[in-house]
């Protein structure tokens, strides 16, 4: 998949292309539908793929105080979307110029004149331009337009939103459900205090690098992803209580793990349950007691999860 950042240096040889728009926060299962969509009819007509998506949520520039916080980093999109077979995804940076761009004026430069668009595939509560004038029905005056029906799944409509709200909440199986894959935390890892190692579960610490939807304070069942293989991982997300923590911290202790340092090295965090809030315990012995119980329980979910 090629990727541009902004439209001003795409010039593209192919005389039309099928292009579907949007945010795709999490590309989550309604996303998907809508860029194989995409991808389906493009190949259909011998035809390039475009999504054309921008570089943050639009909220942040058109209403900041209510912006939702981010489900993935661009990075993590953008992996997502290049498993979907797309051609090319142009990257638009959403500033206040782009904010008060009209339909008429973004339609003619961006999708006609600079993308070659032939045919668009929106989803039905889309869209565009200053004021949001470039509904499904106004497009559909101008250009072939494909426009995709709600998914839903086991009655719950798939959105952003939803998805966000079963994060926040903890609800690790309902994320997966709506994403179609698990909720996923993607981040280096950088030095601790190396308490877990004096207990005797040493644990990787993670540094998100941008303020992201977050699962609430608990112990996780996970599963690491890393540069050395797949380990069943128990998560710790919070302050630390019995040890006077004071700022959240993300720690992962991963199971029969080789030993090989992680410092510097990206993981990704496969979140499958939670098992429990954050507690502060009388002793450190106590922790550790607790700690050995939370293991034990993550690989017996993780093991029913593989079967």
């Amino acid at each position: 998949m090629l990727i541009h950042f902004g439209a001003d240096h795409i010039h593209p040889e192919w005389p039309a292309a099928v292009v579907c728009i949007g945010t795709f926060d999490g590309v989550h299962l309604g996303h998907q539908a809508l860029i194989k969509q995409t991808v389906a009819l493009a190949q259909s007509r011998n035809l390039p793929s475009v999504v054309l998506t921008f570089d943050r949520h639009p909220a942040e520039i058109l209403a900041p105080n209510h912006a939702p916080p981010a489900i993935n980093t661009l990075d993590q999109n953008l992996e997502l979307i290049k498993t979907l077979g797309v051609s090319l995804t142009v990257i638009l940076p959403f500033d206040k110029h782009l904010a008060n761009c009209p339909a008429e004026q973004f339609y003619q430069t961006i999708l006609k004149n600079t993308l070659h668009a032939e045919a668009m595939v929106i989803g039905h509560d889309f869209a565009f331009g200053h004021q949001r004038q470039g509904t499904p029905e106004w497009l559909q005056a101008r250009i072939e337009t494909h426009v995709l029906p709600p998914v839903t799944v086991n009655e719950t409509r798939v959105s952003s939103s939803q998805i966000r709200q079963a994060i926040q909440s903890g609800n690790c199986e309902l994320a997966h459900s709506l994403l179609g894959r698990p909720f996923q935390i993607k981040a280096p890892i950088v030095g601790g205090q190396q308490l877990g190692r004096t207990l005797g579960y040493p644990t990787a610490n993670l540094a998100r690098s941008a303020q992201l939807c977050s699962l609430p304070h608990g112990i996780y069942a996970c599963r690491a992803h890393t540069p050395f293989g797949t380990f069943v991982a128990a998560t710790s997300i919070g302050t630390r209580p019995t040890v006077q923590g004071t700022h959240p911290t993300i720690e992962a202790f991963l199971l029969d793990y080789p030993g090989d340092s992680l410092y510097g090295q990206v993981i990704e965090l496969d979140f499958h349950h939670r098992l429990r809030d954050e507690l502060k315990f009388d002793s450190l012995d106590a922790l550790k007691a607790q700690m050995a119980l939370d293991v034990k329980q993550t690989i017996g979910i993780l093991n029913n999860i593989n079967k």
